[in-house]
Formats: C-alpha cells, structure tokens, sequence
C-alpha cells in the first residue's frame, strides 16, 4: 500500500468553516464519560443493524485519517472529522491518501478510512456502514452525505469528552471506540426541524449552532422561518425597506408576548435584526457542509405584516402600518391578491431567495390567513369575478398557484403549511402538515409530497415538563416520550400513499423563547427522540432502550456546553382520594423509567437516604410531599418536585356536573374537582376543568350530613389563552340535594385586563351549617371582551378544587 500525506492550502478555509461545526461553548460541571462497549452502546439514532464484539481501537498520535486517491468528494467528511478530533485529543490526525482502492481491505493499522463504494442500492445515499476493530475504523457509504453520517455514530462512540472545545488534561482520558459493526440507513428522506426567526431575531452563530445540533442527530433539513408580522429577517436588494424598516420593531420584550402595546407614533423601532445574503451564504454553505439543506419559508399571503408596513401599498387597505412588536390576533392586513403589483413585488423577493438557497422546496407559509378585507376590497372582488372563483378560499389557491408557477419556472417546488389546500391544492405543492395529520392524509391521497409536523408530537414551543419547574412556553404539553410516539406515516394510507409522507420535521415557534440558550432548551433532548422517530426502523422503537441511550448522548451534550432539559428526570405526582377509607393515595413515577424516587413530608428536600417510594403512598390528611429522582445515589432531577395534598370533607366524593367539560379540558372526569391535587398556571397540566362559552356548576354529596364551615373553590385567569376569572362564585347547600340555601356569593375583585397567569381561590366562610350536599356554580363572563384580540368569541372558565370543611 502506498500512502501519502495530504497538505492542501485550498482545503484550509473550509476545514476553518468545519472545525466550527464541533466547536462547543463550555459550561460548568462538565460530566466525565467513559466509553461502553458491548450491549451498553449508545447511539441515537438507532441504527438498522449492529453487532458488538470484544475489544476497542484506540486513537493515538499516529492515527491517521485515510481516504482513496481521486475521491475528492471525500475530503469534506474526512476534514470535518480530525477537526472534531484534534482539539479535545490533541493529536494530529493528518489526512492521507491511499492508491490502493479496492473496497473493503483491511486498512493500515492505526488509520480510520473513510471511502465511497458502490453501495447505493443497498444503504441509499445517507446511508453507512461502520467496522471498529482494534485495527483501525473503517466508515463506507455510497455519497458523501453517508460519510457525515457514519463520522456522527463514530463520535457518539467516543468518550462525551470528545465534545469538548479545549483538549482533555493529561491522560484523563482513554480515546477508545469499542469494535462495532454497524449498518444504517435513514427510514424517511426529511428530517427536519424548523427555527422561527422572526419573532425573535437569532445571530448567525447561533443559527450555525443549530444546524451542528440537527447535524450531530443525522437530522438533513433546517426549515428557516424568516418573515412574518413581527419581522423581516431577509436582506432583499431590490427592496431595502424590508429590512431597514421591517427588521425592527418597538421594544417590549419586558411584557408579556400577548400584552403589548402597538408602536406609538413617533416611537422609534429599536428591536430586531437582519441577515445580509453574505451571512445566508454562508450559513447555506455551513448547513451544506453538514449533509443539511436549508428551506427558507417566506410568509404569503398572510403573515406579512412587517412587509406591509414597509411596502403598505401592496394591501388591500394601503395601511400605514408598523411591525408588530407581540402576539395580536387576528391580523387581517395581508397581501391583496387583486393587485397584480403586489406578484411583481412577490416574484423580485423570490428570485432573490432562489438564487440564494439552492435546495429544491421553497417555503411560503400559507397559514392562518384572515380573509377579512379580502372580502371588502374591490380589487379582490373583481379578481373573484374575472377568475371564477366562488369564495375567498379559493382566492387564496388561486394566490398560491401563481406563486407556484413562478417557482416552478425557477425549478423549485412549493411547499406551504396545509391551509393551502383549503379551496384546492396547487398542481405540484408539497403540504407540510401542522393542524394534526389530515391535511397530510389529504394531500397524500391527492398524489402529493407531505411532511408531517402535527402539534401533538412536533411543536416544541409546548412545555415539556412540569410548567413550575420549566421556562414559560406558549402552553401546550409536549414530553420527551410522547416526541418518540410520533409516527409519520398514519394508518389509513395505502402503501402508494405512504411512499408520499417525505419525513416529518420539528417546530420551534419563538414567541416565549427570546434567546439562544432557551431555543437549545427547547430543542433539546427532544430532537434526539424526532430523530429516531424519522431515521430508524417503525418495529425498532423500543422506549425503555433509548432513555437508556440518551443518558449516554446527554453525557455529550453536557460536554458540549448545549443548554438541554432534564424534564424527564423529573418526578411526577398524581393522587387519588378514596373516600370509603379516608385516604389520599398519591402515585409518583418519572418519564424515565427505572429511577430511584427518595421523597420527604417534612419540608425538607430529598436526599439519596430518604425514605424510598415503591409504591403508591397514602396520607390522611392534608400533607406537603416532596420528592426527587436519583440514580446510583445521584441526583438526575433537574430539582425536587413538590406538591400539596389537600385532603378535607369533599375528598373523593365526585361531583356531579350540571354542564360537562369541554373534552378538550377535562382532567380525567368530574373527579379532577376533589382529588386533592391543585391546578398550576398551566392550562394544559391536566388538573383543570374547562367550560368554554358557559358556566360552571357542581353538586357534591359528602356521603352524610355535616357541619359546612368553609368551602372554596379555585380558577385560573390567562387571557392570553382566553381563559377568564368567573365573575362570581355562588356557594349553596342542601340536606337533600333538591332544595338549597345560597349561603355565599363572592365576586371576582381581578381586573379581566390583568395580563398575568393567575390562579385565585374564591372562599367563603359559612355560618356552621349541617348539610349533606354543597352547590358550587361558577359564572363565567361568557364572552370576551371587546378590548380583547380575539373579542366576541367564547371566554374559557377553569376550575379544580372545590375544598369543603
């Protein structure tokens, strides 16, 4: 074999660009990891096939890194990987090029061969294969795309300390990958995850960051959202007010998303942010490196409020309008698609993104439009009438269609969230699937290209832990677990059908998430769990392996510096009360499974020697419970759980109500109002009862008559969520159930403007009554106020414990 070191001034600027993708910011408390072997790997995620076998190769300062002679596609890969390698190792790994290229020989002791075969109909173009033996590391794919991938399961196959930014102290480290033998393939072709940029502006570093994260997870697709009402992020050259105007909106990030003023006149736009096309080029040219594609979504016809107020003369009203600084909904300036101006203004934008992101699908949105002064506007309403349009739905196809043959004639392809289906879906657009699956099933039998990004398992805005122990979110409740769930291809599709459900893909929509670290949050483990929803096998899934797993990536994560929950590792309560026995039995587990739960009633904060919860643990009276997770006497919560157990007269006798909860809201039955378990700030914490539009009304039979002295009951207050304070609470009681007294009525003293999440008790202490039913009615406000974004519609009324003594 004749070898040759590689000293190549050309490739230096890229292995710069490179070496940044494994940079890592470090952080306090780093976790030392050693390497496991045999069954004990972890890789995330799963792969197809993999066998394990005694023994380890070790990196040293004679491993070398070898490529074939004339495969020139192979030296992004290979550069990529001794940059990962170098810094934390400190060892040189010097490329070299090997004459002898016939597949599959054994490699020069000591080198890791990276090398392009015939290999396509077997792995795919992402696909790899990866032999360790104490020899050497072989990684084989049949496109570039593959190499990346396979130099990803070989640095989850390193010590976590091969995150790191600086080089480990001394021997502290042995750099030893255990012999493996690996086969992989990607299930689906997208797998993606999308970052919102306009509600919060994020630096190009951190944007760059991103796709390392998505990278490192074997995730290809990076789903850019650049415009929307809050901001233009885009520099387009031919129409500079985008950005000089459209960027930048009055700063209000001290109050609440939904609770901002609008600008005022005169009032200077301070907040915000741009990307100059150098700076997408070279994010474009970063991600590329990287296997990953960026899709830029450009917001039409609605969602365009920061062009709007730039260019106004392409509404339907001619505005003036100003960058909204919040949350206000609904929006109804958009797009008017009855001025053949506002597709010329349309088209220049796009011809610029085309040129600047090469990747097939283009983005534009097509979400939540308000049709309001499209029904007003005279130019639409002739555009109705010359076209033939019944209704403004298909007005809006008619929009989106033209936006696609424009696209088309640039060779591209349209894909849009699924209301572009509404009033017929244009001839070759792709739909991105967000308001569940339907929309995908739909276009999917349509004969079109889906992916599927649906709330309930993708959106991860939504909370996902315990809503007091994690940063604000836009609510929702979206947990680790219920991420793996996710299956893309639904059940009703026939086989030709499913062959159209491309992938599926992440959402981080950044309303509640202002800055880096908590967009990582966010993401992260999550994106761990997507990636082995949209890369491995369906029959691979197996939950209890991957927590095992993903203990071992977060070791990398932690050595990365990567800001990642551990909401998982949080314990959870629930309680029961039986009232046959006077007992409430509280239940405490973790997402987790397998963990040691040390739990304290003395308000003191768990330790590894308190006592252990092995079983459900029953109080008989109200009781403050503590509780913690640990792992071979560590802690692995992110901190202690606590909650109160009220136990009083009304506890486990289930109420019966006089209208039923929304489904939507309704925490498990009637039960919910006297298990003993208070409502958090959260709406979506599974504790509250919701009425939408309407009262509340329970009954209680206490089992007996007794002596009522107090009764109380709790509700919740975020307007942003519609959710309103009664506004008042009547108390009654009965010896009998037919005829009560009103012994209380308490009025709501909580301004309804009050934009704070609240949870107020409504209390009223009553005159020793003996009774054997209490009567509590809640009056909701019916519906919300004028004053209100969303004025006219139902108004949500909440309530959980309804607390007798």
């Amino acid at each position: 074999m004749i070898t040759r070191t590689i000293t190549i001034a050309g490739l230096a600027a890229a292995l710069i660009l490179l070496a940044a993708g494994c940079a890592a910011v470090p952080r306090p408390g780093e976790r030392p990891a050693a390497p496991t072997a045999g069954p004990a790997l972890s890789v995330i995620p799963k792969p197809v096939k993999m066998e394990t076998r005694s023994g380890a190769f070790l990196l040293g300062p004679d491993t070398k890194i070898s490529i074939v002679d004339g495969q020139d596609k192979v030296l992004a890969a290979a550069g990529y990987l001794a940059e990962c390698l170098r810094r934390p190792t400190g060892f040189a790994f010097p490329l070299e090029t090997s004459a002898n290229a016939a597949p599959s020989t054994a490699t020069a002791p000591g080198s890791i061969v990276l090398r392009l075969e015939d290999l396509g109909e077997r792995l795919g173009p992402e696909g790899y294969l990866l032999d360790v033996s104490a020899a050497g590391i072989q990684i084989r794919a049949a496109a570039p795309a593959g190499l990346f991938y396979g130099v990803q399961t070989l640095r989850q196959l390193l010590p976590a300390a091969i995150e790191s930014s600086a080089p480990a102290a001394g021997s502290a480290v042995r750099w030893a990958v255990p012999c493996v033998s690996i086969e992989d393939r990607p299930r689906f072709a997208w797998r993606g995850a999308m970052l919102d940029c306009s509600r919060h502006f994020f630096p190009k570093e951190f944007v760059k960051r991103w796709i390392d994260i998505l990278a490192a997870h074997k995730m290809n697709t990076f789903h850019w959202h650049l415009t929307d009402d809050q901001g233009w992020r885009l520099e387009i050259k031919k129409y500079p007010r985008l950005t000089e105007i459209g960027a930048w909106r009055v700063d209000r990030e001290s109050q609440h998303w939904n609770a901002r003023q609008a600008q005022k006149p005169g009032e200077a736009a301070t907040y915000g942010g741009f990307y100059t096309q150098d700076d997408v080029r070279e994010i474009v040219a970063y991600a590329a490196a990287r296997s990953v594609t960026v899709v830029p979504e450009i917001e039409m016809p609605g969602h365009c409020r920061s062009a709007l107020a730039a260019y106004p003369e392409f509404s339907c009203t001619g505005g003036p309008f100003t960058v909204l600084p919040g949350g206000y909904w609904p929006v109804t300036d958009v797009y008017c698609p009855g001025n053949d101006a506002t597709f010329a203004f349309l088209k220049d934008i796009l011809d610029e993104v085309v040129g600047l992101f090469p990747g097939k699908y283009i983005h534009i949105g097509g979400d939540e439009v308000d049709k309001t002064e499209w029904k007003r506007c005279p130019k639409c309403q002739a555009r109705m009438k010359a076209e033939g349009l019944k209704d403004e739905n298909e007005l809006q196809s008619w929009f989106v269609r033209r936006v696609e043959s424009f696209l088309n004639e640039k060779g591209r392809t349209l894909i849009g969230w699924d209301e572009i289906l509404e009033g017929g879906l244009a001839p070759r657009a792709a739909v991105m699937s967000w308001r569940g699956t339907e929309g995908g099933i739909a276009a999917a039998k349509a004969g079109h290209d889906v992916v599927m990004t649906p709330t309930s398992h993708c959106y991860f805005d939504y909370y996902q832990g315990i809503a007091a122990a994690e940063p604000l979110a836009i609510g929702g409740f979206l947990p680790l677990s219920k991420v793996y769930s996710f299956e893309p291809v639904p059940d009703v599709l026939t086989e030709d059908e499913a062959a159209r459900v491309a992938g599926g893909q992440a959402n981080l929509w950044t309303e509640y998430v202002p800055v880096p670290g908590h967009a990582e949050y966010m993401l992260l483990p999550r994106a761990a769990a997507l990636a082995e929803a949209v890369w491995s096998a369906k029959g691979a899934r197996d939950w209890p392996d991957f927590c095992r797993r993903l203990e071992g990536l977060m070791a990398h994560y932690d050595a990365a510096g990567l800001n990642y929950a551990r909401s998982a590792f949080q314990v959870r309560m629930g309680a029961r009360t039986d009232a046959s026995v006077k007992k409430i039995i509280a239940t405490l587990d973790t997402e987790i499974p397998g963990l040691d739960i040390r739990y304290t009633t003395d308000g003191t904060a768990p330790l590894p020697t308190s006592k252990r919860c092995a079983k459900p643990l029953t109080f008989k009276k109200t009781t403050e419970l503590r509780a913690a997770a640990f792992k071979n006497g560590l802690p692995v919560s992110p901190g202690p759980s606590s909650e109160r157990f009220i136990f009083h007269a009304a506890s486990g006798r289930t109420p019966v109500l006089e209208t039923p909860a929304s489904p939507k809201y309704a925490a498990g039955g009637a039960g919910a109002l006297t298990d003993g378990l208070l409502g958090s700030k959260n709406i979506a914490d599974g504790r509250w009862l919701g009425f939408e539009g309407g009262d509340m009304g329970a009954v209680i039979d206490l089992g007996r008559s007794r002596a009522v002295r107090k009764i109380a009951a709790r509700s919740l207050q975020n307007i942003n969520s519609w959710v309103f304070l009664p506004v008042s609470v009547e108390f009654a009681v009965s010896p009998d159930g037919r005829a009560f007294e009103v012994v209380s009525t308490v009025a709501n003293d909580v301004s309804p403007r009050a934009s704070d999440i609240i949870v107020k008790e409504f209390a009223a202490a009553v005159s020793a009554r003996k009774a054997r039913f209490v009567r509590v009615r809640a009056r909701s406000i019916g519906t919300i106020p004028e004053w209100h974004y969303a004025a006219g519609d139902k108004a949500w009324l909440f309530v959980d414990e309804i607390v007798v003594e």
